[in-house]
């Protein structure tokens, strides 16, 4: 075999697995498969100057590491695209698996009232902890500050060129890398002979510049329900108002689910907000009853829906009434604006804002060049996928990271050379 500059020192009779990408999904495919395989030699090229960056982050640094979501048809509606994939890859590796797999290393998970599972330690360093050790025990190679430039073929074997001038050459090789946001960053991939879904944002928060509600930055509703006008999209969850407009669960989702959709509006459309989870038709029926439950109560001081004060009062300043008003004096015509208000209030959305350091990509890797059970092209022998590079991403709540540990481990058994049923791959 031609030498060439560069090249790490590789043992002829081993086979080596590259990883491209220090993350989540090249991580756990890295730790899995050096356990699974002891004379496989694994080296991780990571182009920052540290690894696991997004687990650092994630869940404002306590990492949402899965989610208690066991039974399979309801964990992969979680998912606006990649369903059909995650069928087969989470069936082999799902929540209950990433559990076990981290109690066993020392870090036990637990479940909030929403779903999402951390550390009990609630810090996300105990995550990266336990893949560092594992890294270090079974020999896995790290290799920073390593952007890879091209992938070429030589024979059967992948020869993977970095920006700092390292070459190295690998048996198998594992593109974990993450989503990008152009089309063109896919080009060496591309190169291989894959197809690239166009890349567009999801789990972003939505701009409403210059709107008096911005000045409410900070409150939060527990259950509101927003549309996005002239689609069918529609969520439900908690709503958090920020400086810029509105944020939490229930916008992360939409924008998760019109990814797409938003992204052909260029970020320009209206959404109508419920703030009370009651249709106005509902409320219209109860009304009276409130009315006569709240007597010569005075608005301002009386909110019988549970909202913010703060909140309530900017409602009142919407629909023209004083704060002084009594409930029994209230005329229709601002009752019929306040119960709008309540239940159909419409904002302007001008752009979008990356959720924090959490940004998600929908896009990548064609879904139908891979294969579900292993991560292997389809295309390219040797070649496998995970995490975020495929068209694969999942709404807020630690979906994203199941999916990376899935498919890295998925792909950790197939370049381990272990066949899917075997007992040398348990946990």
């Amino acid at each position: 075999m031609q030498k060439h500059p560069g090249y790490s020192i590789f043992n002829a009779l081993s086979q080596t697995l590259v990883i491209i990408g220090g993350g989540a999904a090249g991580f756990f495919c890295a730790v899995n498969a050096a356990r699974m395989n002891p004379s496989l030699k694994v080296i991780i090229l990571e182009k920052q100057d540290k690894v696991l960056q997004k687990v650092k982050v994630s869940g404002g640094g306590r990492c949402n590491v899965t989610h208690a979501c066991f039974q399979l048809s309801e964990l992969t509606k979680r998912y606006p695209r990649g369903q059909k994939m995650l069928k087969k890859t989470l069936s082999e590796f799902g929540p209950q698996d990433t559990i076990d797999w981290f109690k066993q290393r020392g870090v036990p998970l637990h479940t909030e009232p929403d779903g999402r599972m951390f550390p009990d330690t609630n810090r996300s360093q105990s995550i990266i902890d336990a893949l560092l050790k594992e890294a270090d025990q079974y020999q896995v190679q790290l290799s920073l500050k390593s952007d890879v430039r091209t992938i070429q073929m030589e024979g059967k074997k992948f020869v993977i060129s970095c920006h700092n001038g390292n070459t190295y050459l690998a048996d198998q090789l594992f593109v974990a890398c993450g989503g990008f946001p152009k089309r063109e960053q896919y080009h060496w991939l591309e190169s291989l002979g894959h197809r690239i879904e166009m890349p567009v944002p999801s789990l972003f928060t939505f701009n409403i510049p210059k709107h008096p509600i911005n000045e409410l930055m900070g409150l939060s509703v527990n259950n509101a329900v927003v549309k996005i006008n002239g689609t069918k999209l529609r969520e439900e969850g908690p709503l958090l108002i920020t400086h810029w407009g509105m944020s939490g669960p229930v916008i992360l989702k939409l924008s998760a689910w019109g990814a797409r959709e938003l992204a052909d509006r260029h970020y320009h459309f209206s959404i109508s907000v419920n703030w009370i989870h009651r249709s106005e038709s509902e409320l219209r029926e109860d009304w009276n009853g409130l009315r006569i439950a709240q007597g010569s109560g005075i608005l301002g001081h009386k909110n019988p829906f549970g909202l913010p004060s703060r909140l309530w009062s900017y409602f009142l300043k919407e629909a023209g009434i004083t704060e002084e008003t009594r409930w029994s004096e209230l005329q229709a015509k601002l009752q019929n604006r306040l119960i709008h208000v309540l239940t159909a209030q419409e904002f302007d959305v001008n752009g979008k804002t990356t959720f924090k350091e959490e940004f998600v990509t929908c896009g990548g890797i064609s879904l139908q060049e891979v294969d579900a059970a292993t991560m292997e092209s389809k295309i390219v022998p040797g070649l496998y996928f995970g995490g975020e590079i495929l068209d694969v991403d999942g709404i807020t709540g630690g979906f994203n990271f199941q999916h990376a540990w899935a498919s890295g481990y998925l792909a950790a058994k197939a370049t381990a050379g272990i066949n899917l049923n075997s007992s040398n791959s348990s946990l």
